[in-house]
């Protein structure tokens, strides 16, 4: 089984001459990848191994009629920190270079690599959490994990992300101390 080490979304129109250089760019075969999550979206691959010799496989899909999804996953060992940092850049170089729209990539590094929705959360039962604080935490660093971040992520990632949650309906039920460890995370305390 693959799995994503980074994922990077991005929306916009590619020319033939476009996706060539892309192909080319990346050395990737003009065939579809047949395991993994999102196969059927692959519009080609490339298997190699990194400086450590860990099994890798660079991905380009697409995902509706504009989306493009550049991945790098892995079979077993996690890739190096450094590997993925190094397609990180490859990638965002190349949504740049093809006039892309970055949608978001995962696992964010910067503030910008996050996805913000554009519509304020509503309220109704269609929300994402809806009125109730189901976490049965009073700790921000217990609630990183089930809004998608490691521990490790960075700050600003974090704070872009934990806006959002406070955004929610739930936030208002979420534990007196919860709340005011997170208004004190994002002033920087």
């Amino acid at each position: 089984m693959l799995w994503p080490a980074l994922r990077a979304l991005s929306l916009g129109e590619l020319t033939p001459d476009q996706q060539q250089w892309l192909l080319g760019t990346f050395r990737l075969d003009a065939t579809p990848r047949t395991e993994g999550p999102g196969a059927a979206g692959s519009t080609a691959h490339r298997s190699f191994a990194d400086d450590n010799g860990t099994r890798l496989v660079l991905d380009v899909a697409r995902t509706g009629e504009s989306g493009w999804v550049f991945t790098l996953f892995y079979p077993g060992e996690r890739p190096s920190p450094d590997t993925v940092e190094v397609h990180r850049a490859l990638f965002r170089a190349a949504i740049d270079r093809l006039g892309l729209a970055t949608v978001e990539i995962t696992p964010a590094a910067t503030a910008d690599e996050v996805l913000v929705p554009s519509v304020e959360p509503s309220g109704d039962a269609e929300s994402a959490f809806g009125s109730h604080w189901y976490l049965p935490y009073d700790d921000l660093d217990r609630v990183w994990p089930h809004v998608g971040l490691r521990a490790d992520a960075p700050r600003e990632v974090k704070e872009v992300e934990l806006r959002q949650l406070m955004r929610t309906p739930a936030w208002s039920a979420a534990p007196r101390a919860l709340r005011l460890q997170a208004e004190g995370f994002l002033r920087g305390e």
